[in-house]
């Protein structure tokens, strides 16, 4: 893995006096399953909002996909792809109407979507679905229709802000089969995760604290470098040392 898709070098943001962004850097590759891991407020909503094109940085140098985040934000936005921890998709259209949107939304053509939605319908066997409102899916239904419509596209970097929240654990272990197979196409998943058994499925994971990045390595090399049987007890070590 050396193509890097995300390049970030020094960033700082700060609103007002408060830095949420301390000076990070760090680099993810293609194909690769980053997990972005912190606190509540400790700074991973800001750094995934300036990825994403939808703020810009106070300082440093921050490349996704080849573009620039200060002066080339549209460019990043048809690069990727983005599921939020809220439910990202129109509970008032059906699940065609959805894809429909959502692939006009991304400039895609119409003969694209049309090919994409017959594929997504059979890949999800959602084909009864398909005229059926998004409000009347099971939770675990909409989760895995929202991260298969996040890379309609096929964009280079999809970012998951908490994907399974609230969803049982089938259905999660369900959605990381299909995050595997989306990173085995050689898209990146960026995603961000409560559930620390969730990011040992990572290729590395970041851990936040404070607006800096405090580690940053694969699961099992961060579990030997804190003496941790798991990634929950490294993360326990570094965001409450004292206990």
């Amino acid at each position: 893995m050396n193509n890097t898709v995300i390049s970030v070098h020094n960033l700082v943001k700060k609103f007002g006096s408060f830095t949420a962004n301390d000076n990070l850097s760090f680099e993810v590759y293609a194909g690769e399953i980053f997990g972005f891991l912190g606190a509540n407020g400790a700074g991973k909503t800001t750094t995934i909002r300036i990825l994403s094109g939808l703020s810009i940085p106070t300082s440093g140098e921050v490349n996704v996909a080849g573009f620039d985040a200060y002066s080339q934000t549209e460019q990043i936005k048809k690069n990727i792809g983005y599921m939020c921890q809220k439910f990202s998709l129109y509970e008032d259209l059906t699940v065609k109407e959805n894809i429909i949107l959502y692939g006009g939304i991304y400039g895609m053509s119409k003969s694209l979507i049309r090919e994409r939605l017959i594929e997504l319908l059979a890949k999800l066997r959602f084909q009864e679905y398909e005229n059926r409102m998004i409000s009347d899916l099971p939770p675990g239904l909409r989760q895995k229709l929202a991260f298969s419509v996040a890379v309609l596209h096929e964009p280079k970097i999809v970012f998951l802000d908490e994907p399974t929240g609230g969803v049982d654990p089938i259905t999660r272990r369900q959605f990381w089969e299909s995050i595997y197979e989306t990173a085995s196409r050689g898209i990146t998943v960026f995603v961000t995760t409560h559930y620390m058994d969730e990011a040992e499925y990572c290729d590395r994971i970041s851990i936040m604290n404070d607006g800096k990045i405090v580690a940053l390595d694969t699961p099992e090399r961060l579990k030997k470098q804190y003496n941790a049987t798991s990634v929950e007890e490294v993360f326990i070590k570094i965001a409450r040392p004292d206990t």
